[in-house]
């Protein structure tokens, strides 16, 4: 199976824009239950996550929630 990462698609090149609606979603307060996770990342990874989340005045947590819904959204959209 070859492997790819997601940073290396062309979806990801460029300027990183996102929709302030999808941010606050992501922010709520979700009722219902959440499982805890955990994700083992590179350190370079998580800095580069906290730089851009910064930037967007969001915390890094939120943002890495936005970028699995989002996927899996695109993933839920290529495979129909």
């Amino acid at each position: 199976m070859k492997r790819y990462y997601a940073k290396s698609l062309k979806e990801y090149e460029g300027p990183i824009e996102f929709d302030e609606k999808k941010i606050l979603e992501a922010m709520k307060k979700i009722k219902g239950r959440r499982l805890p996770t955990s994700v083992a990342l590179e350190e370079r990874t998580i800095k580069e996550l906290k730089r851009i989340a910064d930037k967007k005045g969001v915390p890094y947590q939120v943002l890495m929630r936005m970028f699995i819904l989002e996927g899996l959204e695109q993933m839920k959209k290529s495979a129909a």
